[in-house]
């Protein structure tokens, strides 16, 4: 089990050279360093792959390193160098599992075997790939209707494995599929209709670029999707305002240094976010 880290006070600016360090550190961690750091430089990229970490669009590809310190760290994790093989399961029980950490858990490593639950040892065992597929067609089959499965999406799932996670569903004759964004978005498919009159929102990425005032209500960009603090940057040098209503003040709207910014980056600068902010 993991040690706890000591939490210690943060005084720099967000971004710059500690988004940096954190992300090679977080590619250490999980034993990929070399190999990480030349799968984030496809990462956004129009021969590459979408960032699995936020839905932030895609620029107009002007740079080498279009990815956030969030985003590297959620490659990491995908690409990390640890296994999760089935003695691990064999040491440990389900009721212990629960209690360890998120941490813990991501800790242990990529699944290398199909598994499933026993329960008379209260453990999962490793079984084969056919095994795994004909246990779940016979739950698949058994069903009166195909609607009467939900089929979980997640949106640590790549684009490519959703792409044809949703051509078998389909395919079975189901188009349910409720995934982790339905939290974000089910309130603001009623809610923004009733408001506005369309059910998401109308602000184009190009938009930002051309904005003279920005308003940002109860969102943590540096945290939730650090991508948007690239616009947000420039939108600030270029003299536009920025408002945040928010009770949580966030080192990334207050200062960011940009790690795609050589000037900043040489000179231990940044930028000074909001003109103002309502708590």
């Amino acid at each position: 089990m993991a040690k706890g880290k000591a939490i210690r006070i943060y005084s720099e600016p967000a971004g710059g050279w500690g988004a940096l360090k954190a992300t090679g550190e977080a590619l250490a961690l999980q034993g990929v360093a070399v190999s990480g750091a030349k799968t984030l430089l496809r990462m956004n990229q129009p021969e590459g792959f979408d960032c699995p970490g936020c839905a932030w669009p895609d620029a107009k590809h002007t740079s080498s390193f279009e990815f956030c310190e969030n985003g590297a760290k959620a490659v990491a994790w995908e690409a990390t160098a640890f296994r999760c093989t089935p003695d691990f399961f064999a040491a440990h029980s389900v009721s212990e599992l629960t209690a360890w950490d998120d941490y813990d858990l991501e800790m242990a490593g990529r699944l290398t075997h199909p598994m499933a639950y026993d329960k008379a040892t209260n453990r999962y065992l490793p079984i084969e790939w056919d095994d795994a597929f004909a246990l779940v067609a016979k739950h698949l089959k058994g069903l009166d209707s195909p609607n009467q499965a939900d089929f979980y999406a997640s949106g640590r799932a790549s684009n490519e494995a959703a792409f044809l996670y949703q051509i078998f569903v389909r395919e079975f004759g189901s188009n349910n599929f409720p995934d982790c964004s339905n939290m974000c978005h089910e309130a603001t498919s009623v809610g923004l209709p009733e408001s506005i009159g369309v059910g998401k929102g109308t602000v184009l990425l190009d938009d930002f670029e051309k904005a003279d005032a920005i308003f940002i209500f109860g969102q943590n960009p540096g945290t939730n999707s650090p991508r948007m603090m690239s616009d947000l940057h420039s939108a600030s040098r270029r003299g536009a305002k920025i408002v945040s209503f928010n009770p949580f003040r966030e080192r990334a709207l207050e200062r960011f240094a940009s790690p795609q910014n050589p000037v900043e980056m040489a000179t231990l600068g940044f930028t000074r976010m909001p003109r103002g902010h309502c708590g």
